[in-house]
C-alpha cells in the first residue's frame, strides 16, 4: 500500500510538472500527455482507495464485506489498458495515413522521463509482473493490474523512443511499426486479467473448480433416496480464494434432513466451497 501511495505521488508530481511547462511553452503534446497521466493516476489512486477499503468489516450494508472494491479496481485498470491498447492502433492508422514521421525533441524527453518513473512503479511490484498470474486473493489481482498498469506505460514511452531512434536511421513506417506493436503487446498483456475480473463480476462458475466435480456433486445428491430433486444450484467467486455457493434440495416426505445438510456441506467443503447455502424444502 506504501508503495503503491508513493507510485501516485511521483505520477502526480511528475504530470503537474509536464502540464504547467506544457501550457507556458504552448507545446500540445506536453498538455496531452499529462492529462493522459492525470487520467492514470486517477486509476491508480482508485486502487489505492480499494486496497485501504478492503479492510474494512462486513457491515448491514455490505454483508460480503468490501473486498470484492479490489476487483472492481482491477477490471477497471484492465479496461483502460484495452482502451489504450485501442487508441495505439488508432494513432498507428493515422501515422499510416497521413504519414506523419516527425518525432519532436521534446517529446521524446517527456517520454525517457515518463519511463523512469513507470520502471520505479514496475520495481515496486515486480513479483505481480506477470501475463497469467495465480490470484489467491483480491490484493493480487488489484496488485496484478497496477503492475499492468505501469508496464504498459513503460512500453508505451519505450515505443515512442524506438520509433524516434529508427525514424533517424532513415527507417519509414517506424511510428506506425512500433505504434502498432506496442498497441498488441499492451492488449495481450491484459486480456487475461481482463477475463478474469470480468468473471467474477458477472459470477461466472469459479475457474478453481472443475465444472465436471460441480456436476459430479449433482448427481451424487440427486441419487440419494432422501432427495426428490435438486431444483437449483449455482456457485461463483465472491474473491479470488473465496467460492459461494447456493443450493436448493426437495426432500422426500418423513425424511431428516440433518444428515442431508451435513452430507451436501461436506461434499462441497472437500471442492473448495468456503460459504455455502443449503436449503430444504419437502416435496
Amino acid at each position: 500500500m506504501r508503495r503503491l501511495f508513493v507510485l501516485i505521488s511521483l505520477n502526480v508530481a511528475y504530470s503537474t510538472a509536464e502540464l504547467v511547462i506544457g501550457l507556458f511553452s504552448g507545446r500540445i503534446g506536453l498538455v496531452s500527455d499529462a492529462f493522459h497521466l492525470t487520467f492514470g493516476c486517477g486509476l491508480l489512486s482508485f486502487s489505492l482507495f480499494a486496497v485501504a477499503a478492503s479492510r474494512q468489516k462486513p457491515d448491514r450494508a455490505y454483508t460480503y464485506g468490501y473486498e470484492r472494491l479490489e476487483v472492481l479496481a482491477a477490471f477497471t485498470n484492465a479496461l483502460f489498458l484495452l482502451f489504450l491498447s485501442f487508441s495505439l492502433a488508432v494513432e498507428a492508422l493515422h501515422a499510416f495515413i497521413q504519414d506523419e514521421s516527425e518525432h519532436k525533441h521534446y517529446l521524446i524527453v517527456s517520454a525517457v522521463t515518463n519511463l523512469l518513473v513507470n520502471l520505479i512503479g514496475v520495481w515496486f511490484f515486480r513479483n505481480y509482473a506477470r501475463i497469467n498470474l495465480v490470484y489467491r486473493k483480491a490484493e493480487d489481482m488489484n496488485y496484478h493490474s497496477v503492475c499492468l498498469h505501469v508496464l504498459a506505460d513503460s512500453i508505451r514511452s519505450a515505443g515512442l523512443i524506438l520509433a524516434s531512434w529508427l525514424l533517424s536511421l532513415g527507417v519509414k513506417n517506424a511510428e506506425v511499426l512500433c505504434l502498432g506493436l506496442v498497441s498488441a503487446t499492451v492488449f495481450m498483456l491484459v486480456m487475461p486479467l481482463f477475463k478474469a475480473t470480468g468473471g467474477i463480476l458477472l459470477q461466472m462458475a469459479p475457474p478453481s473448480i472443475p465444472s465436471s466435480a460441480l456436476s459430479k456433486c449433482w448427481r451424487q445428491i440427486s441419487s440419494r433416496e432422501d432427495i426428490a430433486e435438486v431444483s437449483q444450484a449455482r456457485f461463483w467467486e465472491l474473491v479470488p480464494g473465496h467460492v459461494v455457493g447456493s443450493i436448493s434440495l426437495q426432500v422426500k416426505q418423513g425424511m431428516d434432513d440433518y444428515p442431508i445438510l451435513q452430507y451436501v456441506h461436506g461434499m462441497y467443503h472437500d471442492l473448495g466451497v468456503q460459504d455455502l447455502t443449503v436449503q430444504t424444502d419437502y416435496a
